[in-house]
């Protein structure tokens, strides 16, 4: 079979200390003997490293922040499209999906294709609807609340625990041991994130992680559980190992077949002593961590590029247990022209 030749724009090229996922979903993609892939990046600060990795990054494009609304966004991604006939973008970020699923009809009339979940799907697994959602889905979620105000927050630590999680509401965690922190806490998510920020109660544990494919039908493509070895400061995954675990991959299945999701998900989740698992969040994207599905056997962002494109899929079986990955940082060198280039005509 001949490799179909396509167009694949890509957010999330930050590779930092808090990395996006577009990195890893590029290199998925490059290794696919099925596609033979122009892959365009769609950058929303000039510093991104994605944007200067060329080997993986044929050219960039700088797109609106999504605070400034999805018509700004699909004027731009329409120019864009003029030049490059994209095929499929893959969006990485939790807070551009609204505009883009808002999108996903007027994309697909100029022949963009994308593979998001509904506006529903996407609602309902919001950290502040957890506890909701672990009722309809039958699913175990610690004890939470959203708060709007100090007055808010300091009820809701009344009737809980010392330590509690307050979360932002997209990214960021952190675990309060005092009042004092808490209030510190949340006046840092909610400048960074608005309201709600949510009130968690603390469940210790080990932290494992469940990297998923749906296919909107019900049906679970790819599944792969690690067990997180090394955390930064900010939460994130540094290193990773795969391990063997059926019930991280029947919750993952359960979730898939109850919510019918389309796309990629991440589900954080933490085992207690008691061996319960309990879900944190769902990030309604492909993770960071993507590339150790991909090294273990399943290529999840080329499964997803066929979904997208109407390919049939065989759902994914198997993978390697005991691998683990190892995040790195690495210079490049760049030079200025590149950079001014890019901050002067927005493409590079």
């Amino acid at each position: 079979m001949e490799a179909h030749k396509i167009t694949v724009a890509v957010t999330g090229l930050n590779n930092i200390d808090s990395p996006g996922p577009g990195i890893p979903v590029i290199r998925g993609i490059r290794e696919s003997k099925d596609f033979d892939v122009r892959i365009v990046g769609l950058a929303y600060e000039h510093l991104e490293p994605g944007i200067y990795m060329s080997d993986l990054v044929d050219k960039t494009y700088m797109i609106p922040y999504p605070s400034e609304g999805k018509e700004a966004l699909y004027k731009r991604l329409q120019q864009i499209h003029a030049k490059e006939k994209l095929d499929v973008i893959i969006p990485n970020f939790d807070a551009e999906l609204f505009s883009f699923i808002k999108l996903e009809p007027e994309l697909n009339r100029i022949g963009i294709k994308t593979f998001l979940p509904t506006l529903e799907q996407f609602e309902e697994r919001h950290k502040s609807n957890l506890p909701a959602y672990g009722k309809k889905y039958n699913v175990n979620v610690p004890k939470g609340t959203e708060v709007f105000s100090l007055y808010d927050l300091n009820n809701a630590l009344k009737s809980m625990k010392y330590p509690v999680m307050i979360k932002g509401k997209y990214y960021d965690a952190y675990a309060a041991h005092s009042e004092e922190q808490a209030g510190v806490y949340f006046a840092k998510m909610s400048a960074k994130w608005g309201f709600p920020v949510i009130v968690q109660e603390f469940i210790k544990g080990t932290e494992v992680n469940v990297i998923a494919l749906g296919d909107g039908k019900g049906n679970l493509i790819a599944a792969v559980p690690m067990r997180k070895q090394y955390i930064t400061d900010k939460g994130k995954a540094w290193g990773g190992i795969t391990v063997e675990d059926p019930t991280m991959l029947d919750l993952a299945k359960n979730i898939m077949t109850q919510t019918k999701w389309k796309g990629g998900m991440e589900l954080e989740l933490i085992r207690d002593s008691e061996g319960d698992l309990y879900l944190l969040e769902i990030n309604p994207r492909i993770p960071a961590w993507v590339y150790l599905a991909v090294g273990v056997g399943q290529n999840i962002p080329e499964a997803l590029l066929k979904l997208a494109l109407g390919f049939k899929v065989e759902p994914y079986t198997r993978y390697d247990v005991g691998k683990m990955f190892v995040r790195y940082s690495y210079d490049m060198i760049v030079d200025l022209d590149k950079f001014s280039q890019l901050a002067t005509k927005g493409e590079l």
